[in-house]
């Protein structure tokens, strides 16, 4: 069992700043993959769990998903199957009794876990997935190893601007069969259509709280690799619909305690993100002018600008 020690002992908050420009970031699947839109302001939208994936698949290439910094929810991962080798690598016979139940209940249904054997399960898994410690999982959809609550948490990410999609007619000079083939009479091309937004800078909140870090493991190193993680994550993740993306500019508030010094609010006004000038549609991050005031930033909250 991998061991995690030296869990943060500060609360923090922060705010992300990216840019799309000729890409869509986050289409919608039951839009046809159109980019996410406030249908009421026009504003882009980009999910938590977009922002989730990318952290993960960043912190998976670097460590070649190797424990302490395995990652749970991945592509084609079988999820069951990973809480039961917990269970194998404790070596915990789901299908026996279990010595450490206290209360002198057994177990009412075979391939479970219950009373100590799912803290350690739990433990165990906390230990050896980076993503279960960062946002925490459902671990009970089979061999029951509970629930984490992860101390990092993301908001939507909202572009600062309205933005507009375009669609683009795509095609392709081939088919796939020759079926394909001969009911196109011999002209093997194929009409598509792509989807864009030609410039957005979107902007997204995170909180991270001591004391749920504390219960997972989350250490100083695994917030670094947070940060790090964040500054980068759009660096392999390139693909022709996402255009180009990048993260811009990350700001922390560190508290100098666990439960926090300020309201995460009071600290996210303090920061403006403007146009520089309203009669013309952005196209880049110089368009934009990013202030500080540091006046709405109280005592035991430090600053900090990656």
């Amino acid at each position: 069992m991998m061991s995690i020690s030296n869990p943060i002992q500060k609360r923090y908050d922060f705010v992300i700043l990216f840019d799309v420009k000729d890409g869509n970031p986050n289409g919608d699947p039951d839009a046809g993959n159109l980019p996410r839109i406030d249908a009421e302001t026009g504003h882009g939208l980009i999910t938590d769990v977009c922002l989730k994936r990318k952290v993960r698949n960043y912190v998976g290439l670097k460590n070649s998903d190797n424990p302490p910094h395995g990652i749970f929810v991945k592509e084609k991962a079988i999820l069951n199957k990973v809480i039961e080798q917990a269970y194998i690598s404790l070596d915990i016979n789901l299908q026996e009794v279990p010595k450490d139940v206290t209360d002198g209940n057994k177990r009412n249904k075979a391939g479970q876990g219950q009373g100590k054997e799912v803290e350690r399960a739990k433990q165990f898994l906390c230990q050896n997935f980076f993503d279960i410690r960062t946002f925490g999982a459902v671990l009970s959809t089979g061999a029951n190893a509970g629930q984490v609550r992860g101390p990092v948490q993301f908001t939507f990410a909202r572009s600062v601007d309205p933005v507009v999609a375009l669609e683009h007619s795509i095609t392709r000079m081939a088919v796939a069969t020759e079926a394909e083939a001969e009911k196109q009479g011999g002209d093997n091309r194929t009409m598509g259509r792509k989807f864009t937004i030609p410039y957005g800078l979107y902007r997204a909140h995170g909180f991270i709280s001591a004391p749920l870090a504390n219960q997972t493991g989350f250490s100083k190193d695994d917030l670094e690799i947070l940060w790090e993680a964040l500054d980068l994550m759009f660096e392999h993740d390139r693909s022709a619909a996402r255009g180009l993306m990048g993260t811009r500019k990350l700001i922390i508030f560190e508290h100098s305690s666990a439960m926090g010094n300020a309201p995460a609010q009071q600290l996210f006004d303090a920061i403006t993100v403007k146009k520089k000038d309203d009669n013309k549609p952005a196209r880049d991050f110089g368009d934009y002018t990013i202030s500080v005031d540091k006046t709405k930033i109280p005592q035991g909250v430090t600053l900090i600008e990656r």
